[in-house]
């Protein structure tokens, strides 16, 4: 961090010989950002491989892939979407109208809208933890008497509001498994840099020609 931002390149390794599947930090992610009912940044896809009696299951955490060459960029039309120094694709809620086109243009499905439904909606009282403010792109965002998050596109952005204080990202440091490292891909010293350079590593849709910042190992 103590590297100017544009000499950051933020990137996420994911092993997925080591994934369990036990979705820690799909919930470790909808409790860090307050993420509502049909908001999440950090699904597990589950896959069943190989054919009886020889069947196993695959499990593949998606995030946002943090694309070095985003398709939700261009499709904007408010620029609202839009990718940092450090390489983080972020969203500027005062400017999203929810169009949803960056929904339609991202080939990850990584992004889903805020419709503005609460949990608790059906019961007598709204609970403290659903109206608690996200801390999202280092600010404090309401989902009551504001419009913002609500009707906006939403997605993964690697806790950026921990990164700015030194800390990772809650999917990183909540993993049962040990499956999912964080780093500076420009630190050549880093541990993601190491694992990126394993013959093990893949990346989800290369063909695109997105660049993905999310690794995977096979």
């Amino acid at each position: 961090m103590a590297k100017p931002i544009d000499q950051r390149k933020w990137a996420m390794v994911i092993d997925l010989a080591r994934c369990i599947g036990c979705s820690a930090c799909t919930v470790a992610c909808k409790a860090e950002n307050n993420l509502p009912p049909g908001v999440v940044y950090r699904p597990v896809m589950e896959e069943e491989l190989g054919e009886y009696p020889n069947v196993r299951r695959r499990f593949t955490p998606r995030p946002c892939m943090q694309c070095d060459d985003p398709p939700c960029v261009p499709v904007c039309p408010v620029s609202a979407t839009y990718k940092r120094p450090d390489g983080i694709v972020e969203i500027d809620y005062k400017r999203c109208i929810g169009c949803r086109y960056c929904i339609a243009a991202c080939p990850y499905n990584a992004r889903t809208f805020d419709f503005g439904e609460f949990y608790t909606s059906d019961t007598p009282e709204k609970q403290a933890y659903e109206t608690a403010p996200s801390p999202e792109y280092g600010r404090s965002w309401k989902r009551t008497g504001q419009k913002s998050p609500i009707g906006n596109v939403r997605k993964c952005q690697f806790c950026i509001h921990s990164l700015e204080v030194g800390m990772l990202p809650a999917c990183t440091t909540t993993c049962v498994g040990l499956a999912t490292f964080f780093g500076d891909k420009n630190d050549p010293e880093s541990l993601v840099s190491e694992l990126i350079g394993s013959p093990r590593v893949t990346r989800l849709k290369e063909e695109l020609g997105t660049d993905p910042k999310v690794f995977y190992l096979m």
